[in-house]
């Protein structure tokens, strides 16, 4: 199915067509595709946007997901993706994809755009994690995830407690347990 409100080069229109219509104000770009200037950039359309670039069988994740789900304003350069399939890759990705090849839970799977998006939750201990094995302090992935959902932080809080071993692990529970931004 075509997302409706997600126009892709070479799928309605041509991309020189897509770009004319830009200038004239009709459509403005969201992440790898266009969308109608009066229409509300979503989680959906976000979503939508990136299937021109992400392969199936994989979900959306960190960053990127944190972005679909509305916590970031802008997309990150290089979005980071997740199997979500039993089968493992055996091609090269897309440049413009940092891959990450244990398969991402379909419980912690949530389906937007008609895309695969790592939830609101597992997103959060994702980026905990990768922040505490990059640097000391949660970077902005994490706390813009914590300012738009301050409600998750208990769920995030058990659902890593519950997990097995992980790297990381520690750092992102105590984080969890003093949360970096204000939320209150």
């Amino acid at each position: 199915m075509i997302w409706p409100f997600v126009y892709t080069p070479g799928t309605q229109l041509s991309l020189a067509e897509l770009a004319a219509a830009r200038l004239d104000g009709d459509v403005v770009e969201v992440g790898e595709a266009f969308m109608p200037a009066d229409a509300v950039e979503g989680p959906e359309i976000r979503a939508a946007s990136l299937r021109p670039l992400v392969a199936p069988g994989l979900a959306l994740t960190h960053e990127s997901a944190a972005w679909v789900h509305g916590a970031l304003a802008d997309p990150p350069v290089r979005h980071s993706v997740q199997r979500c399939t039993e089968r493992r890759r055996n091609h090269v990705l897309d440049h413009r994809l940092h891959y990450r090849d244990l398969q991402l839970p379909a419980r912690e799977t949530v389906h937007l755009g008609g895309m695969p998006v790592s939830s609101r939750v597992r997103t959060l201990c994702d980026l905990l994690r990768a922040d505490a094995a990059a640097s000391d302090a949660p970077r902005a992935g994490a706390v813009a995830m914590i300012a738009a959902f301050p409600g998750i932080l208990d769920e995030a809080h058990r659902s890593l407690a519950s997990s097995g071993p992980l790297p990381f692990k520690r750092q992102a529970l105590a984080w969890l347990e003093r949360p970096p931004v204000r939320t209150t």
